[in-house]
């Protein structure tokens, strides 16, 4: 018996190659990164994009009569296309909001692009693929250093426990400066312990990470006369 594979066929199990490979190397980075999302993830769904496209474009020729004197004239686009909208049920699925912070985006649009880079795999399209996948790195690495460079929003909650006999919005107005907004306060008051916990939420204007504003604003509350019972710095 003859096994032998057709070159069409391997032709086309390269393509899935390609992409799976694409695929795991943008997830590989999301993977160093403890992302939930990572390589397996990426792999999965850049070869099948790759093999939907293949699907697409070969089932739309399967047993399609044509009479003499017409040409064949079908859809390949059919299935590909529904790959551009399932894939954003699970970029949806990575995606996590928290107060103020979205966490996952980045994550779900690297997913977003490895079915696109599977799809171009699957189409043969390797040097366009290619390029892709090194531009996807180029935004997931190089840009994370260029991103500490300029100034940027970032949003924070500092929770603090006082006695009730202090006035929160004095306090909240001692932490404004050209780099601290107070965007909001909450309050909680306990009669039975005579305290309150507010909590102030910050919008802070700085280049990097906010987080080393924290001594800053710890240390103007601590030189001031109002008597802290706690101090809490949260991620929202």
């Amino acid at each position: 018996m003859d096994f032998a594979i057709p070159h069409e066929h391997l032709e086309l199990l390269f393509r899935i190659i390609v992409a799976a490979v694409l695929g795991a190397i943008l997830g590989l980075e999301r993977d160093m990164h403890g992302r939930q999302a990572g390589l397996r993830t990426h792999l999965l769904v850049s070869a099948g994009s790759a093999l939907f496209f293949i699907l697409s474009t070969h089932v739309a020729t399967f047993d399609v009569v044509v009479p003499d004197g017409f040409s064949k004239v079908t859809d390949p686009g059919r299935i590909a296309a529904q790959v551009v909208t399932g894939i954003g049920f699970l970029g949806a699925g990575v995606i996590l909001k928290g107060g103020f912070t979205v966490v996952g985006l980045t994550t779900a649009a690297c997913l977003w692009i490895s079915a696109a880079i599977g799809m171009a795999a699957g189409a043969g399209m390797y040097f366009v693929a290619g390029c892709t996948t090194a531009l996807s790195l180029f935004a997931l690495v190089s840009l994370r250093r260029f991103e500490v460079l300029y100034r940027k929003d970032i949003y924070r909650d500092l929770l603090i426990t006082v006695h009730n006999d202090v006035d929160i919005h004095q306090v909240a107005e001692m932490l404004k400066s050209k780099q601290v907004m107070v965007t909001s306060i909450g309050i909680d008051r306990n009669y039975e312990t005579l305290t309150t916990t507010a909590r102030i939420s910050l919008r802070l204007f700085c280049k990097g990470n906010a987080d080393t504003l924290l001594p800053g604003l710890i240390h103007k509350l601590e030189q001031s006369q109002i008597p802290l019972k706690a101090l809490k710095w949260i991620r929202p």
